[in-house]
């Protein structure tokens, strides 16, 4: 059996409830985070950020292979510290029953530097960039501090002659790119499933003329972190929180930290009603089962967890109200706000409508309707497609610039016709789309004076974004294209100017939660949570959607005539979502071997990023990027459809 020691990443996971420690890398047990897209392309980020971070010291020894055998890898480091001096990638360092690998380790006699590299950013001039104001430790960097904090911690362990100084190294957002292409020099293979997956196509700083990552050194922190000022977990300081943790670990022996609202409602162990039926085990039951005595009974009862946005989750734990039909009025804080649904009332109707098992949505008519009249025909529905990385793909941007590759565009005229209206999306490599982007989105929202709507904050913020580098651009027209974007956009609190458009976009996702609420939704007011919940409302657009595009006289840029939207399984409206059909459908066995980019499907923004991303690769073959390019228009094109979809609910509702 292989050695349970206590790593770095086990001890991040023990911050958030040591009971994890018990159910990480079982497959029995269900994991979400296995399959989270968004999460899998923030780690291949990461991955990029440590082989820039590796050129800062060309001299580095790398430590590969023979990841599980704990003691080899500490002999092989041991050894290599027999030098004067020495810089290691991947040190190794195991101390009882712990163990850790540091990214960057330099060695200069007995002093040394431990280097954290994470694809975190920074902005250099934040005096509180760490600690607040009141002295505490700014909760989204806390699991950063302590995980070096361990780190050092069982380096001094080892070596306790050694002077250790510790760094973040980190995506710095004052610096820009020196070279174009920076974030492709350092190319994920389609088959990585860690670092060694990454292909460096780069071998010095020189070459690229510099780095856009910054050092910062930690150690007053950690000294306090080690001095018991922040605690690490409950009421226990660094040390006898990883005693406690290693020695549950290696004993495989569940923690049995008590269950609470907060913890318990992001736990990735928790088993949907499909893996349970798989055979798939769920933390989240067991420690509720055996703490507190939950049987299939109290599993089956509604719960406060799924409330939308609730605050007061901790609270009413502590009183004992878990279920929803422990719940009143007073328990939710409702609040009515004039004219629409306030948030607490939302949270009561989703509660009301649970518990006696009412379907039916709920809905202000008249209020909706009242809305609705002051929308201006034709109506135009937009939906943009983004990416932000740490390290940039052109020359003199900066670390998570925001940058804006396609749109689709839909439109909606007072008679009820709907058209695919028009879309744009830059996929070569090396081009910096957003000027053009704006361009083309002026061409298309210029053809009308119609209401434009979004879904969700996401496309106001990038065009202030664009805005911003806009302003900053030498760019001919960009008078012009500022101009464009404040006609259509509102500030925000980041934007150096104030402004609210004539046509400032409308947010169907603030219609939804003002005006609507479907049982089918829970509590989520995603698109794909919202346009599931109206199809299953609406026997009009079930009606509709299951026929072809042709047949209903649809328009579309990238679907063909026969594609039909909807299909209907045991009385339930499948999300057209899932009809998006896979990447390579067509593709023979070795045409998917000599594919680069390792991808399955887009159906989701995790996933079109990724996309993105991938299109950057020069050696990609024309006919695969074109297969992407493909999939990633057919995504956007269904985004602006659902709002339509959503739009023509409404008007169904309220008898425009």
């Amino acid at each position: 059996m292989s050695q349970r020691l206590l790593t770095k990443s086990r001890f991040k996971q023990a911050m958030e409830c040591p009971n994890k420690l018990f159910y990480t890398k079982k497959e029995e047990y269900a994991n979400s985070k296995l399959e989270d897209p968004f999460l899998e392309a923030l780690a291949q980020g990461g991955f990029q950020v440590e082989e820039l971070a590796r050129l800062h010291y060309p001299d580095g020894v790398l430590i590969e292979n023979n990841d599980w055998n704990y003691d080899l890898l500490a002999e092989q480091i041991e050894e290599l510290l027999q030098r004067e001096n020495v810089v290691i990638f991947e040190a190794a360092f195991k101390y009882e029953n712990l163990f850790i690998r540091t990214d960057i380790l330099v060695k200069k006699g007995n002093e040394v530097q431990l280097i954290e590299v994470k694809a975190k950013s920074f902005d250099p001039e934040d005096e509180n960039l760490f600690v607040g104001k009141r002295g505490g430790l700014i909760s989204g960097w806390k699991p950063y501090l302590f995980d070096v904090a361990f780190q050092r911690y069982v380096i001094q362990k080892c070596h306790p002659e050694w002077k250790v100084k510790s760094y973040l190294m980190l995506a710095d957002k004052s610096k820009e790119s020196p070279v174009e292409g920076l974030n492709q020099l350092f190319r994920i293979s389609k088959t990585a499933g860690n670092r060694t997956g990454i292909t460096k196509k780069v071998n010095s700083l020189e070459e690229i003329g510099g780095s856009v990552l910054g050092k910062i050194n930690i150690d007053t922190i950690l000294d306090e972190i080690e001095a018991g000022k922040h605690l690490c977990y409950e009421n226990l300081n660094l040390e006898q929180s990883i005693e406690v943790f290693s020695k549950h670990y290696a004993a495989d022996k569940l923690f049995n930290s008590p269950v609470s609202f907060s913890n318990c409602k992001a736990c990735e162990f928790t088993a949907t009603e499909e893996e349970l039926v798989a055979g798939k085990k769920s933390g989240f039951r067991e420690c509720w089962g055996s703490q507190q005595g939950w049987t299939e009974k109290e599993f089956a009862r509604a719960n406060i967890f799924g409330i939308w946005n609730f605050r007061w989750g901790n609270r009413l734990f502590e009183e004992g109200k878990i279920f929803l039909d422990d719940l009143d009025e007073d328990d939710i804080r409702v609040r009515p706000e004039a004219g629409k649904i306030s948030a607490s009332e939302r949270q009561w109707i989703q509660v009301e409508k649970t518990r006696t098992g009412d379907s039916e949505p709920y809905i202000l008519k008249e209020e909706l309707r009242q809305e609705m009249s002051n929308w201006k025909f034709p109506l135009n529905f937009i939906d943009f497609e983004t990416s932000a990385t740490a390290l940039p793909f052109n020359k003199g941007r900066r670390p998570y610039e925001q940058v804006a590759f396609q749109f689709s565009h839909h439109t909606l005229d007072e008679a009820g016709n709907i058209k695919h209206e028009s879309e744009y999306i830059d996929f070569e490599p090396g081009n910096f789309p957003n000027f053009q982007f704006v361009r083309e989105l002026k061409k298309a929202l210029g053809k009308n004076n119609g209401s434009i709507f979004k879904y969700a904050a996401h496309e106001n913020t990038i065009l202030n974004a664009i805005f911003q580098q806009l302003k900053e651009s030498k760019e001919p027209d960009k008078e012009e294209l500022m101009e464009f974007i404040k006609s259509i956009s509102h500030s925000t609190s980041n934007s150096s100017e104030e402004w609210r458009g004539e046509r400032d976009m409308i947010d169907l996702r603030v219609v939804v939660m003002d005006y609507y609420y479907d049982p089918h939704m829970g509590g989520s007011n995603s698109i794909k949570a919202v346009l599931p919940a109206v199809l299953n409302s609406s026997k009009y657009l079930q009606q509709k959607y299951s026929q072809p595009l042709q047949a209903i006289g649809l328009s579309s840029m990238n679907f063909d005539p026969e594609h039909v939207w909807l299909q209907v399984e045991n009385g339930k409206a499948l999300s057209p979502y899932k009809m998006l059909p896979p990447l390579f459908a067509d593709w023979t066995e070795e045409q998917l071997d000599a594919t680069v980019s390792g991808m399955e499907n887009i159906a989701d923004g995790g996933a079109a990023l990724t996309a993105y991303g991938k299109l950057q690769y020069t050696d990609m073959p024309e006919e695969e990027r074109l297969a992407i390019k493909q999939s990633l228009l057919k995504y956007c094109e269904l985004d602006t459809l659902a709002m339509v979809m959503i739009w023509e609910y409404f008007r169904e509702v309220v008898e425009l």
